[in-house]
């Protein structure tokens, strides 16, 4: 006596495309169509847009204790959901102490959603929990569009969680864009979201500046 087929197994549901980040569904709908029709650009490729976000922790009291390093790297994979890859030192620098080879920071490139994602969190929740925060300086553009600004540590970001720190740590932002100016790039980020400092205070905090130089 045959035995009865196996029913047949259903086929597997495809998973869900995850939705698409809310900040890169503002530039596609809103903010790239108003940037085009400003600047008479005809082309949706043409229009300014981000291109990469890069995040970077320089760790130098690591030549002493190396177990920082591994600290900070494991701090900055969970600020950028991304695992963040440990940077050396290129050459010895004796009068530094340091030799080649030695891990000195370490970054994380971001790009695509995480790239949307992340700055969408900067804006919204990040840098309005900067101490006394007045705007951000217009002076990090870089000739290119680009943008470079700098965060006292890692406390900021509300995924850290404080009883857990081992050490206090800086880190260092960059915005690249697709602009090639800073006229372009420094509008951009602000159709993002990004609070910048208007002209009048940048000059007050330039006047500050030098006064206390």
């Amino acid at each position: 006596m045959s035995k009865a087929a196996a029913p047949a197994a259903a086929p597997a549901t495809p998973a869900a495309p995850p939705p698409e980040p809310r900040l890169r569904k503002r530039y596609r709908e809103e903010i790239g169509p108003a940037f085009m029709q400003a600047h008479g650009i005809d082309n949706a490729n043409a229009a300014p847009r981000l291109r990469k976000i890069v995040l970077n922790m320089g760790v130098g009291a690591a030549r002493e204790n190396k177990a920082l390093i591994d600290a900070a790297a494991a701090d900055l994979t969970v600020i950028a959901g991304q695992k963040a890859a440990q940077r050396k030192a290129r050459k010895a620098v004796s009068n530094f102490h340091l030799r080649e080879g030695m891990p000195i920071g370490c970054m994380v490139t971001l790009r695509g959603a995480r790239m949307w994602e992340f700055l969408d969190r900067l804006v919204a929740i990040v840098i309005p929990r900067i101490k006394d925060f007045r705007g951000l300086p217009r002076a990090g553009f870089d000739g290119r569009g680009n943008y470079n600004m700098g965060l006292p540590d890692q406390t900021v970001f509300p995924e850290i969680e404080l009883d857990k720190i081992k050490h206090f740590q800086g880190m260092n932002i960059t915005i690249v864009t697709t602009a090639g100016d800073d006229r372009l790039g420094l509008e951009l980020l602000e159709r993002l979201g990004m609070p910048f400092r208007t002209v009048e205070a940048e000059k007050e905090a330039k006047d500050r500046k030098g006064k206390r130089t």
